[in-house]
């Protein structure tokens, strides 16, 4: 006969979740880090492939602040290609540009950004190891939700990018994210919780992508089970990485 836990070992089990999540997201989770973590995000390539793939970026970045593909090209202060390492093995990719993206030209600069480096952080990592960027490169105005037609004229610089770095895990954060590389309609609660195969570029492997919701979602939405599940999110991240889950320092 199996043994149950009892109710005493639930409530306890309960407490401990609880306590690792407003930690991971509360900004007061000090990880373990090993000292190769850093060095295990990148995928060590030869110098020469990094500086090469690092110019390609940075090339594509200039496309990205010429455009004018779109109407958005109209309404927008700069451009915001994406930044980050350009041999990481780890991208978060978002829905399009606020209004601090917009006048800074970076992504996920504004709350939602900073609890997207806290989130990252909690993970164990550095934000300038990982490659952070969004599916629209210009801010839509009023920060409404991408129109079909920005998506199909932006969404190439989006796959170039992913095809330069060829991380092993994209993040998709939030429900536009997640559906455009998916090509799904399916809500954000269906898509999250598992890995799914994204293929950035004909003859190309597929590349493991893990949907969670948006860090601008959690400002409005800051529950115990939104918490919850982007971290359990994180930690799938991190076990498809083979990489340590952080533990709290004592």
């Amino acid at each position: 006969m199996t043994n149950q836990p009892s109710t005493k070992q639930k409530i306890i089990r309960t407490l401990r979740n609880q306590l690792e999540t407003d930690l991971f997201l509360g900004g007061r989770w000090l990880p373990m880090r090993s000292p190769d973590l850093t060095v295990t995000m990148l995928k060590k390539s030869d110098p020469k492939i990094i500086a090469e793939k690092q110019n390609k970026l940075e090339t594509l970045a200039k496309h990205v602040r010429q455009c004018t593909k779109c109407p958005l090209h109209e309404s927008r202060t700069n451009g915001v290609p994406g930044e980050g390492h350009s041999d990481t093995r780890l991208v978060f990719v978002g829905e399009a540009p606020g209004a601090d993206e917009d006048a800074q030209g970076r992504p996920f600069v504004g709350r939602a950004g900073q609890l997207l480096t806290k989130i990252i952080v909690a993970m164990g990592l550095k934000r300038e190891d990982v490659f952070i960027c969004n599916i629209l490169k210009c801010r839509p105005p009023g920060n409404r939700d991408p129109q079909v037609m920005e998506i199909e004229a932006c969404d190439k610089y989006l796959y170039e990018q992913l095809d330069i770095i060829q991380p092993e895990i994209i993040v998709a954060l939030g429900a536009h994210a997640a559906r455009t590389l998916l090509n799904s309609t399916e809500a954000i609660g269906r898509l999250r919780g598992c890995t799914h195969p994204f293929i950035p570029a004909p003859m190309r492997e597929p590349i493991k992508l893990v949907a969670t919701y948006h860090p601008a979602y959690l400002l409005r939405n800051y529950t115990q089970d939104a918490r919850r599940r982007v971290w359990d999110d994180m930690q799938l991240v991190l076990k498809e990485l083979n990489l340590p889950i952080p533990k709290r320092n004592t």
